[in-house]
C-alpha cells in the first residue's frame, strides 16, 4: 500500500512554478481565452471551488457539523491509509482541474481563490511524504480529544439528531482501529513521538476510559433535551446513547489505553526534537514553511526571537525602574505578590475583559473602515473544562450573529491570576484581534465558502499579536501594569522562536527550554511547562504569531514609506483584512499592488 501519491500527469511546470513563485501562480495559457471567455472560465472555476468544498465536507464529516451543516452528523472520517491516499488522489485530480483553466482575465478574487487552493492542495501533496497520519496522538491533537470536544459543538434539536449521534459513536471502535493502525505503521518506520508526550496522551485516554458512562462527555446531549421530544422519545434515545457509550465508545478507549501502555509508549522516541524523526530536518523546515508561510530558515528564525528577546527585554527594564525596580527579576516578584494586580473574584476578572474591549470598541472607527455586523459577548470558559483551559480563547460566531463571537474567559482560581495581562489578551482575542478579523472574513460576499473558513497560523495570530500594539498607539495601556503585560506577551511570542527552533533543529534538551523561559520571563511554572510540552508534541506551531506580527508590520512601514502622506492607517488594515485570511506572502503581493495603485480605500 502506497503511502505517497506522486504527481503523476499534473504537469511538472506548474508544480516548479508554484514552488518557484511561492505559491502564488496558476497556470496560465493552459486554455485559449479564443475558445473559453472569461465568463465561462469563470464559471468553471466557481465549479471547481463548489465541487472541491463539497469534497471536504463529505470527507470531514466532524468539520461539516461544526459548520452547522447536518447531512454527515451520522458519519466519521476514514482515519485509513486507503482513505489518505484517496484523499491525496483526489487533491491531486483538482490540482490538474485548476491547471487546466487558463486564470487570464478571470475577476481578481477568483484568481486568487485559485491561487489558495492550488497552493493548500500541493502543500498537502508535500507534506504526505513526512505521514503525520502515522503519529496521529498527542496531547493537544487525536481523536481521543477530538471526538469529546465534537460533542459540545453539536446541536440537538430533532429526535434525528440524536439517531445521527447514535449511529456516530457506533463507529468509533472502527476509528480507533484504524489509529492502532497508523500509529503501528509509525513504530514499524520510528516515526513516534517522544515517549514522555505519550505517557500524556495515556493519562488522557484512561481518564475518558475510566469514567462512568453517566459521567462520560459523550452523554452530554442527554442533559438536556429540547421541549418537543416527548417522554417515550427521550426514554429510547437515553437507552440507546447509554447503551452505545458502554459497549462501544468507553471499551474503545480501554483498548486504545492498553494498546499505548503495552506497545507505544516503549517505542516512544528518548530525543525531543523532530530532528529524530525519519527525514526529520526536511519535516522541520515545511513545518516551518507551513506555520509561517514565509522562506526562513530555522537558523533565522533563532537569531529573529533572540533579538526580539533582547528588544522586549529592554522596554521592559525601562518600565520596571520607572516603578522604582533596578531589574526584572525584582520587579517580576513584586507584581506576584501585589494584591492590586490580581482580581478580587472571578466576575472582577470577567468585568476587567469588557471594558477594555468596551473601551477599544467606540475607538474602532479610527482604525478601520470596515466594521463586522456580529456581536461579541465575554463569557466563563465551561466549568468542566476550565482546569486544563487557557486564560482566555476566542470562539466564533455565526455569519448571521445567531451565535455571537465570544472571549471565553477562564475563572479557575480567578484570584491567583494576573490582571497585568487582561488588557493585551482583550485586544488579542476580542477587538480588535480575532474577532474582528474573523467575522469580517465570515462576512464576505463573492468569494467561494472555503476562503470563510481559511486558517493560517501567521495571519490569524500575527494579527491577534499586531492587534495588541494597536492599544498602545491609540493611547491605551495608560496602567504602566498593563503596559508592560503587553510587552510580556510579546516576549512569550518572542521566547517560542528560539526554544521550538532550539529543540527541533538545534538539538536542545527540555531543560534547555524551560531554563530559557525562566532567565527571560517571569512566566509562572504551570505554564513555562505546557508550553514547552506545546511546543515538542507541534513542531513548528507556534512559530507563526510573532513571525506573522512582524510581517504586517514589515509591510505596514513599507507602505508608510512608499505612500507618505496618501498612507492612511485605516485603509492599509482594511487591505490586510480585506481578502480573509492569507499566507503572508500573498499578502505581501496584495499590500505591493494597493501601493502601486497608490493607496487609498481597499478594493470592495
Amino acid at each position: 500500500m502506497t503511502s505517497f501519491l506522486k504527481l503523476q500527469g499534473v504537469g511538472p511546470a506548474l508544480l516548479a512554478g508554484w514552488m518557484a513563485f511561492g505559491g502564488v501562480c496558476v497556470a496560465q495559457g493552459a486554455g485559449s481565452p479564443a475558445v473559453a471567455t472569461v465568463a465561462t472560465r469563470t464559471t468553471q472555476m466557481n465549479r471547481i471551488f463548489s465541487d472541491y468544498w463539497e469534497d471536504r465536507l463529505k470527507h470531514e464529516p466532524e468539520f461539516a457539523s461544526i459548520l452547522g451543516d447536518k447531512r454527515y452528523n451520522d458519519q466519521l472520517s476514514d482515519l485509513s491509509v486507503s482513505a489518505v491516499n484517496a484523499d491525496l488522489a483526489r487533491g491531486a485530480a483538482y490540482i490538474q482541474r485548476l491547471s487546466e483553466v487558463d486564470t487570464t482575465s478571470l475577476p481578481e478574487q477568483t484568481r486568487l481563490s485559485a491561487e489558495l487552493l492550488l497552493r493548500s492542495l500541493i502543500e498537502d501533496q508535500e507534506g504526505a511524504r513526512y505521514k503525520e497520519w502515522e503519529m496521529p496522538l498527542n496531547q493537544f491533537n487525536g481523536v481521543h480529544t477530538e471526538l469529546p470536544m465534537l460533542v459540545a459543538q453539536l446541536s440537538f434539536d430533532t429526535i434525528k439528531d440524536y439517531d445521527d449521534y447514535v449511529a456516530r459513536l457506533k463507529k468509533i471502535p472502527t476509528a480507533f482501529s484504524q489509529v492502532m493502525t497508523n500509529i503501528q505503521l509509525g513504530v514499524d518506520e520510528g516515526r513516534v513521538p517522544p515517549q514522555y508526550i505519550l505517557e500524556k496522551v495515556l493519562t488522557q485516554v484512561q481518564t475518558i476510559g475510566g469514567m462512568t458512562p453517566e459521567a462520560s462527555p459523550f452523554a452530554g446531549p442527554l442533559k438536556k433535551f429540547p421541549t418537543s421530544i416527548g417522554t417515550a422519545d427521550r426514554n429510547r434515545i437515553s437507552a440507546d446513547v447509554m447503551e452505545v457509550i458502554s459497549t462501544a465508545v468507553l471499551p474503545s478507549y480501554q483498548r486504545l489505553g492498553r494498546f499505548i501502555a503495552a506497545a507505544y509508549i516503549p517505542a516512544g522516541r528518548k530525543e525531543i526534537g523532530a530532528w529524530s524523526l525519519p527525514n526529520g530536518d526536511a519535516y522541520y523546515a515545511f513545518r516551518i514553511r507551513q506555520s509561517t508561510t514565509l522562506n526562513k530558515s530555522a537558523a533565522e528564525i533563532h537569531q529573529i526571537g533572540l533579538d526580539e528577546v533582547k528588544r522586549d527585554e529592554a522596554e521592559m527594564l525601562v518600565i520596571a525602574k520607572k516603578l522604582g525596580f533596578n531589574d526584572l527579576k525584582s520587579f517580576g516578584a513584586a507584581l506576584k505578590a501585589n494584591p492590586k494586580e490580581h482580581p478580587a473574584s472571578g466576575e472582577a476578572l470577567l468585568t476587567a475583559y469588557r471594558g477594555y474591549i468596551g473601551q477599544m470598541q467606540g475607538r474602532l472607527p479610527e482604525l478601520f473602515g470596515r466594521l463586522p455586523k456580529a456581536p461579541l459577548e465575554v463569557v466563563r470558559v465551561p466549568e468542566y473544562s476550565e482546569k486544563d483551559q487557557a486564560a482566555a480563547y476566542y470562539e466564533q460566531g455565526t455569519p448571521d450573529g445567531k451565535r455571537p463571537g465570544r472571549v471565553n474567559v477562564n475563572l479557575y482560581h480567578a484570584t491567583d491570576r494576573s490582571l497585568t495581562s487582561v488588557e493585551a489578551v482583550a485586544y488579542h482575542e476580542g477587538i480588535p484581534g480575532h474577532h474582528l478579523q474573523i467575522a469580517l472574513m465570515q462576512e464576505m460576499t463573492g468569494v467561494p465558502e472555503f476562503r470563510k473558513q481559511s486558517y493560517y497560523t501567521a495571519y490569524t495570530e500575527g494579527w491577534g499579536l499586531y492587534s495588541e500594539r494597536l492599544g498602545k498607539e491609540i493611547g491605551f495601556y495608560q496602567d504602566p501594569y498593563s503596559d508592560y503585560g503587553r510587552l510580556e506577551a510579546d516576549i512569550w511570542r518572542a521566547i517560542r522562536l528560539v526554544v521550538d527552533t532550539g529543540a527541533h533543529s538545534q538539538h536542545w534538551t527540555r531543560q534547555q527550554m524551560v531554563d530559557f523561559f525562566h532567565d527571560h520571563s517571569a512566566i509562572d511554572e504551570t505554564n513555562v511547562q505546557a508550553e514547552v510540552d506545546r511546543y515538542i508534541a507541534w513542531p513548528g506551531q507556534a512559530l507563526g504569531y510573532k513571525m506573522g506580527q512582524m510581517k504586517i508590520l514589515e509591510l505596514r512601514a513599507k507602505a508608510q514609506k512608499a505612500l507618505g502622506p496618501r498612507f492612511s492607517l485605516k485603509d492599509f488594515h482594511d487591505v490586510v483584512l480585506g481578502d480573509g485570511a492569507l499566507p503572508m506572502d500573498t499578502l505581501e503581493k496584495v499590500v505591493d499592488a494597493w501601493i502601486a495603485r497608490g493607496g487609498g480605500a481597499a478594493r470592495s
